[in-house]
């Protein structure tokens, strides 16, 4: 994904769904003496071939809550998770619930505050405007200072997910399946009604409002390699919701898919590594659609229909390397 221009660090929301599947994955629900509540502390960087980058450290509590018997209850609990963060460009913390009332359902919650600064590297925070002038498309402009405002969301989710072999017990029987959806509202303080924003060097495309996000795994939980544990795939869907005029001509109103090749790799009991190759879908343009894209207002570039109004191209290969401190 590079090129001549000059090098971004970029982080977008789309890693962070592959992170969380992988990290599921490797999660044992236990209790000490059926009662106790466990806490880890959990310390990750995120790369990737764009180049992007971002570390984070999160401290977790489990509590056991309403715990069965039966195999589909005994691990019932509730997770809550503090992470704070960092890139480049930005800084923020984020706060999460997670409860399991079965084996196969989770119902989640939870909030992100964070701000950041505008430098060479790229746009941590701020407008996204038009520059006025006669030509169509216009070019476009990030207006924005150091923590001049605030990056807020929050979210509401549900899966559904599933293993084989608890129900089926075997170590070759170890097939995953989960399936998410979500809703979220984000906002920038400093954008009004109708204000395009970006944060984290994102497309730009950002308005304070609601976006459904949906994302399916499948994968399988090797049973001899003794390093390479998980292998999968993702998909995942992101849907504006904003009620912004016009929002076909340039494609507002569809969906953006990215598809993933998820490769968890677990060095010690401590240390482990997930790989994840991403394809996605990007507009077509025609011969609008070009390296600059970035740098031109994205409300004047026409939806093209011929040859499908969607392309499928390369995103990025993602390294996320994760260290248990405690």
């Amino acid at each position: 994904m590079s090129n001549m221009k000059t090098v971004q660090w970029k982080l977008r929301r789309s890693m962070l769904p592959a992170l969380f599947a992988l990290v599921l994955i490797s999660i044992h629900h236990q209790t000490l003496l059926g009662e106790e509540i466990t806490a880890s502390t959990d310390l990750s960087l995120q790369v990737s071939s764009l180049p992007e980058a971002k570390l984070s450290l999160t401290q977790s509590f489990t509590f056991p809550f309403l715990q069965g018997s039966s195999p589909f209850t005994s691990g019932n609990n509730i997770k809550t998770a503090i992470t704070a963060e960092v890139s480049p460009v930005s800084l923020g913390g984020i706060g999460s619930v997670i409860w399991t009332p079965a084996a196969f359902l989770e119902l989640t919650g939870g909030a992100r505050l964070g701000s950041g600064w505008n430098m060479a590297l790229g746009n941590g925070i701020g407008l996204n405007i038009p520059i006025n002038g006669s030509g169509i498309p216009r070019k476009a402009e990030i207006n924005g200072s150091a923590f001049d405002g605030l990056h807020w969301s929050a979210w509401l989710g549900g899966a559904f997910q599933f293993d084989l072999g608890a129900v089926i017990p075997g170590d070759w029987n170890h097939v995953i399946f989960r399936a998410y959806d979500e809703i979220r509202y984000s906002a920038y303080t400093r954008a009004g009604p109708g204000d395009s924003w970006v944060f984290e060097n994102d497309e730009g495309e950002n308005r304070n409002g609601w976006t459904y996000h949906i994302n399916g795994v499948l994968g399988y939980q090797m049973p001899l390699s003794p390093v390479l544990d998980f292998v999968g795939v993702m998909a995942e869907m992101d849907l504006n919701l904003y009620d912004t005029p016009d929002r076909d001509y340039w494609g507002d109103n569809l969906p953006a898919w990215t598809f993933s090749g998820l490769f968890n790799f677990t060095i010690n009991p401590r240390f482990s590594t997930s790989l994840i190759l991403q394809m996605r879908t990007l507009r077509n343009y025609g011969t609008s659609d070009l390296e600059n894209r970035e740098q031109l207002w994205y409300q004047d570039l026409e939806l093209r229909h011929d040859n499908g109004s969607q392309r499928i191209l390369f995103y990025r290969a993602a390294l996320i390397f994760s260290y248990k401190l405690r």
